[in-house]
């Protein structure tokens, strides 16, 4: 039976690009998605076209009935939960922090932060040898920002992420001998298009000459370190951050 896998935000960029490769992995692949279901579903299409198993699941990872619903879903219709990559997460426009009204950094925190802690609860009661599951392993969407700050642009985005570092080192201490491992992966400026939804949707290319590698990373290079990361190959590791960023 293969491994069952959810990734929040899967149905477009890093999620996506995750979603995929993990099926190309093995895994049964839950997509959650909390607007666009035709996108979700495109990546579900494209999964089982290549002989896959995939679901798309709805839920706003800010809300915690809608997440709970979706953590029952997965288990109704893929069975017991091996993966979760905490990939939902929101930008929003530039912006300094004295123009920031509490409702914007509100929302920030609630999807970034408080969504990812959410569905780790929910992974750890079915992955945990303390709950009676068999182990498993969790990867948290970090970035760069954590380590940057976001100056005049997204100090609240930033600040959500380093939350995420802080997070993602002590669940791993917390559940290291309940079989589960917990990384995190820190992107630095990858094309996709979460730049469009904070209003630059140039911002990528534009940023380039910044990385030391003098180009924007890909959705699919971040995938790879996720999926390893959630793989057998990374057996040890565990309370690690892992920055994908060319050097930046």
């Amino acid at each position: 039976m293969n491994p069952v896998i959810l990734v929040t935000g899967g149905s477009r960029g890093i999620g996506a690009a995750t979603a995929l490769l993990a099926a190309r992995q093995g895994f049964a692949v839950a997509v959650n998605y909390s607007a666009n279901s035709l996108a979700a579903d495109d990546v579900v299409r494209q999964i089982r076209a290549a002989g896959g198993t995939a679901i798309a699941v709805r839920a706003d990872v800010a809300v915690e009935a809608q997440v709970i619903a979706m953590f029952e879903e997965v288990d109704a219709k893929l069975g017991r939960l091996n993966a979760l990559v905490n990939n939902a997460g929101v930008v929003d426009v530039a912006s300094r922090v004295d123009e920031m009204s509490v409702q914007r950094i509100r929302r920030m925190f609630d999807i970034n932060v408080l969504g990812s802690i959410v569905c780790s609860r929910e992974a750890i009661q079915r992955m945990s040898t303390r709950h009676g599951g068999a182990g498993g392993a969790i990867v948290n969407l970090s970035s760069v920002a954590a380590r940057l700050g976001g100056p005049n642009q997204y100090v609240d985005y930033a600040a959500s992420k380093g939350a995420i570092d802080t997070f993602t080192i002590g669940l791993a201490r917390e559940v290291a001998l309940e079989g589960i491992r917990v990384n995190a992966v820190r992107p630095g400026i990858i094309e996709t298009d979460i730049h469009a939804s904070g209003g630059q949707p140039d911002r990528a290319r534009a940023m380039a000459p910044l990385v030391p590698m003098q180009r924007a990373g890909s959705a699919e290079e971040v995938a790879k370190a996720i999926v390893w990361l959630l793989k057998g190959d990374a057996s040890y590791i565990t309370g690690a951050v892992l920055d994908v960023a060319g050097g930046r």
